[in-house]
């Protein structure tokens, strides 16, 4: 039987407008044999929730360099959990500039890992292919 490939979204919330390190980050995912869905800019948490209900995603990735990520990713928790989608079901993971000391509240929030600047594609693709290979069997 063939493998299921991984589908991940990749969003922009808020108002943060620059999405090159979001657009770098999903093609390496694509070309690392992973079915990417990318929102574009300017998504409300609710936009990512619908986003990731519709696409049945395994994996979901926010990109943020405006410093609202306190304000925008718990929203973006919340919006999934209304949607009955829980950190449990899927991975979350983000990136930007995030302060060292917001990671562990994030993190608690169910966010499994937050990637700063100079992260490599190669880092967040064994990231996702790590848990991947670890997470229970999706219900069908």
């Amino acid at each position: 039987m063939a493998e299921d490939k991984i589908r991940v979204l990749i969003a922009k919330p808020g108002l943060d407008g620059h999405d090159r390190g979001a657009k770098v980050v999903a093609r390496a995912l694509r070309d690392a044999g992973m079915e990417v869905i990318y929102t574009g800019i300017r998504q409300t948490p609710d936009m990512i929730a619908e986003a990731a209900l519709q696409e049945d995603v395994d994996v979901i990735g926010l990109s943020i360099l405006s410093g609202a990520h306190m304000e925008l990713f718990p929203r973006v928790v919340k919006a999934l959990r209304e949607r009955d989608i829980t950190p449990d079901e899927v991975l979350l993971f983000a990136g930007g500039i995030v302060p060292d000391a917001d990671i562990d509240p994030l993190k608690q929030a169910g966010f499994k890992a937050i990637f700063g600047p100079g992260t490599s594609t190669e880092d967040i693709i064994k990231f996702v292919r790590d848990w991947a290979a670890t997470r229970p069997a999706r219900a069908t």
